[in-house]
């Protein structure tokens, strides 16, 4: 005589029974049902469901929300939506089911509850699913994990490398920022490392525990601004994905956006940007729904926003509401003492052969990267060292390398002004006249020697004087 699969105390629904008995023609395979009405709320469970659940076969769960007695239940989602659940895995403490859920409706096609019924994983045909969702999980773990460390910060304060004053009231001046929620923008040539103190702002704020998002204006077409920075609701045009895609601001919700090249912004979007800065609020492409976020606004650019305020192509009350906090980088020209620990620190990232233990770049060779302007401020100098150690012959970059990875102009601009006396002014003159022959000769002092038309002992001497040896 085969089991009841039906509790003694809380009767099985009579809408459920035919489907039951449907179900417990499968025999071993199946193991279980569970029924609950239009609130979601338990009204029948099988001893079978009870027995592999590790809970008790009375009636003392009928009445509660499914969820307090199966935590990752979708009944009450099929319950709402009124959409079946044809198959799914259902994990509860360390175990996997395979489950159904369909919902219950009443004559007139009104939902009246919905009915799970319970697989377990013995089952061998369904091994291959198991297997490929644990795999799908797994993927899905690393692709999130992925993604939160994409929208973290990169980079810290001690990232932004120099010892100089102007270096050291910058530092101060982003620790005091950082405190403050207020909006921030960074001004500064191309180069410069506005994304970077971007970054440590948001690491010593408040909301370093938030996501971190950036966008640069400039490389979106501007027909897809909108959408990437409010998001796009559900066939909002032609072509448009049938699920709603987040956009910046929502992606950003908690934490910090940081707008870079914000002076490119087209004008229609500098005023919905504007709202969204002063309400907090936002409506997605094709959708008329309000969405609130709170997100604290950090702004960069390389362009002079007065300038572009006096001819109109930037409104003047987005510029007075992103530039609360004004930070202004200063460009390497201005910080050539720090020439010497930028180049060590980005020497540090260019990869090197596996036989040699480290880029070495002597003291004459960080000489000549200080008598260049560096337009392209550090951006420009990693790409001169990257040139000078893809044709080093060792480990070491000398005067010669770098003189060769420099732009021409570079060798051939005239020395900064001298100031000093007659003396001085000759000791200078004498000393780039030696740096420029060690430069045109790759850094051969032979050569050099013979170029400037003195003996080695002479030429030694006078590097040494100048101390350049």
């Amino acid at each position: 005589m085969t089991r009841t699969a039906m509790s003694h105390k809380p009767s099985v629904p009579k809408s459920v029974a035919t489907v039951l008995g449907a179900f417990n023609s499968l025999g071993e395979s199946f193991k279980g049902a569970i029924t609950v009405d239009a609130n979601a709320r338990i009204t029948w469970i099988d001893d079978r469901y009870c027995e592999l659940l590790g809970i008790a076969p009375d009636a003392a769960f009928v009445g509660q929300p499914v969820e307090q007695v199966i935590p990752h239940s979708l009944l009450r989602r099929v319950v709402e939506t009124g959409r079946p659940i044809l198959i799914d895995i259902m994990a509860f403490d360390d175990k996997q089911f395979v489950v159904c859920r369909l919902p219950l409706r009443n004559e007139h096609g009104e939902i009246q509850g919905a009915v799970g019924f319970v697989f377990y994983e013995e089952i061998d045909y369904l091994a291959p699913i198991l297997e490929k969702f644990e795999t799908m999980q797994r993927q899905l773990s690393r692709a999130q994990a992925a993604l939160t460390r994409e929208r973290q910060a990169k980079y810290s304060l001690s990232s932004f490398v120099g010892a100089s004053e102007v270096v050291r009231d910058l530092k101060t001046m982003v620790r005091r920022y950082a405190l403050r929620d207020g909006a921030a923008l960074i001004l500064g040539e191309t180069g410069t490392g506005k994304e970077l103190l971007a970054h440590a702002i948001h690491q010593q704020s408040d909301r370093a525990d938030g996501p971190f998002v950036a966008v640069n204006v400039a490389a979106i077409p501007e027909a897809l601004l909108e959408a990437e920075f409010f998001g796009v609701a559900p066939g909002a045009f032609t072509g448009a994905d049938r699920k709603p895609r987040k956009g910046k601001f929502e992606l950003a919700h908690g934490g910090t956006l940081f707008l870079d090249e914000i002076g490119d912004m087209p004008a229609a979007l500098q005023a919905k940007l504007l709202r969204a800065l002063q309400e907090g609020e936002f409506e997605p492409l094709g959708s008329n729904t309000v969405k609130k976020v709170d997100v604290r606004i950090i702004a960069a650019t390389s362009q002079p926003l007065e300038q572009k305020i006096e001819d109109k192509s930037f409104r003047a009350d987005l510029y007075y509401r992103i530039a609360v906090l004004a930070i202004h980088v200063p460009p390497l020209r201005d910080r050539l003492d720090d020439i010497g620990l930028i180049a060590e620190a980005l020497l540090e990232t260019i990869p090197r052969p596996r036989d040699q233990h480290g880029w070495v770049i002597t003291p004459e060779a960080i000489a000549q990267l200080t008598r260049y302007r560096w337009p392209g401020n550090v951006r420009e100098l990693r790409n001169v060292l990257e040139r000078a150690a893809a044709m080093a012959p060792s480990e070491l970059i000398d005067v010669g390398l770098v003189a060769r990875s420099l732009p021409r102009s570079a060798n051939t601009d005239p020395t900064p002004p001298i100031s000093g006396d007659l003396s001085e002014r000759i000791a200078a003159a004498e000393r780039s006249a030696l740096v420029e022959a060690l430069a045109t000769e790759d850094g051969s002092k032979t050569a050099a020697a013979r170029r400037l038309g003195v003996s080695r002992s002479q030429f030694y001497e006078k590097l040494k004087r100048h101390g350049l040896d």
